[in-house]
């Protein structure tokens, strides 16, 4: 029996991969040209950072991870989300003693849930996420949610807005929560059992149910602005005058929560504006301030971040029409004919290579018209020719792939020609 990769992950085979590898370093430039600093954590932690930190209120913490004893005895998870894991060693590794506060993160690496397999969900997915940590502002605020609309609009994605809300400081949620509480009670058996399950531990979480959306009860809730005090209000004000000054498309979704229970102040999601798309959340986060506290860091330390899944962004590109600009070309390909020329060709090959060129040649002595067939299927711009004359004369012939023009080149001038001619592209 043929054995077959786990449920709900994927082979990101060659082609595919190279869009990975675009993307990936897409956001990598991206990020550098924000000022971010790239963090690796483990892909496993100790289970109690995200019961602690994610919150054991959510359905991540319920029923997603990937928990298990490790020969130790000790409780471990395949880490679900990037930011638990970042604020804890922000902590261990005393980031916030940085002279440069506040510090910026930003990571790309695979998370694991385990969730029913669907379009653009994973039980193992990649993920990239930027988390600033140590200082609280509106402008800091504004500069993340920037960074993540300008990410996708990076890549030709105009049809996007971000839905933003201000979840205010703890007690302002506390008092909302006893509102929801006393707004749902009454009716709760008419939803589903996740909600009646969520009523006294997140009644926040009701309003980001799925099934019963169209729920008048829902739909009339109470809105968590008339539960916020002045200076969460004025935070607030101030964030959505910043993003108005940045360009970024916003709108106020009262409804909007957030899954997680570290989120204080501003939360938002980055939408696709696209009817037919039936994924429309591609990326979302929020301020945290309180987290770094409950995982046992400095009190006055505050944080806000998001994630984004590459799976998501590849499915809003696909939805979109984008054709990302993948190089599948290469350099040159080295075709040798004879023994003498042979071995000349590996050695050329290797030297071109170590000079920083893409190249390839033929391991299985074939005739020169295979060869040159093969040069074509690897899209070489240019190909290399060697035989006993070429060898006797010290002059390789040189043939531009894709106008057929030839030249005779030097040995020793091959890499300073093909410098020449790949001027602009390397």
């Amino acid at each position: 029996m043929v054995i077959t990769m786990p449920r709900g992950t994927q082979d990101i085979l060659p082609e595919e991969s190279k869009k990975w590898q675009y993307i990936e370093e897409k956001l990598r430039k991206i990020s550098d040209s924000f000022c971010y600093e790239e963090i690796r954590t483990p892909m496993f932690e100790s289970t109690e950072l995200f019961s602690r930190g994610v919150g054991d209120t959510t359905d991540i913490v319920q029923k997603e991870m990937y928990t298990f004893m490790d020969k130790g005895n000790r409780s471990i998870t395949l880490r679900p989300e990037g930011t638990a894991g970042t604020v804890r060693s922000y902590i261990e590794n005393k980031l916030f003693a940085k002279t440069i506060q506040p510090q910026k993160l930003y990571y790309v690496g695979p998370m694991f849930r385990y969730e029913r397999k669907q379009k653009g969900r994973y039980r193992q997915f990649v993920q990239y996420g930027v988390e600033v940590i140590g200082e609280e502002s509106p402008k800091i605020d504004a500069e993340v949610i920037s960074l993540a609309y300008n990410i996708y609009k990076s890549f030709g994605i105009e049809n996007i807005k971000v839905s933003i809300n201000s979840l205010g400081n703890p007690e302002e949620r506390q008092a909302y929560n006893e509102a929801l509480v006393k707004h749902f009670e009454p009716r709760i058996n008419e939803f589903c059992e996740d909600c009646n399950n969520r009523l006294y531990k997140n009644p926040m979480r009701i309003l980001d149910c799925k099934v019963d959306a169209e729920h008048e009860l829902i739909k009339n809730a109470p809105k968590l602005l008339e539960y916020l005090g002045e200076e969460s209000k004025q935070y607030f004000a101030e964030v959505l005058r910043h993003l108005d000054a940045l360009g970024v498309k916003y709108e106020v979704d009262h409804n909007l929560v957030r899954g997680l229970d570290y989120y204080t102040h501003t939360a938002f999601e980055i939408m696709i504006d696209n009817p037919e798309v039936e994924l429309k959340t591609l990326c979302g986060g929020g301020r945290y301030n309180g987290l770094i506290k409950l995982l046992d860091g400095p009190e006055d330390k505050k944080g806000i971040g998001f994630a984004l899944s590459i799976e998501r962004l590849l499915l809003a590109l696909e939805s979109e029409n984008i054709e990302l600009p993948i190089d599948d070309t290469i350099d040159a390909f080295v075709v040798a004919m004879g023994e003498k020329a042979g071995d000349a060709g590996v050695k050329l090959t290797n030297d071109l290579r170590l000079a920083g060129y893409k190249v390839q040649s033929d391991y299985f002595d074939k005739k020169m018209k295979a060869q040159m067939k093969l040069a074509d299927r690897y899209n070489a711009k240019f190909s290399i020719i060697i035989g006993d004359s070429e060898l006797e004369n010290g002059q390789y012939v040189v043939k531009d792939m894709k106008t057929y023009d030839q030249e005779n080149v030097e040995f020793d001038n091959i890499v300073k020609y093909l410098e020449e001619k790949l001027k602009g592209e390397k």
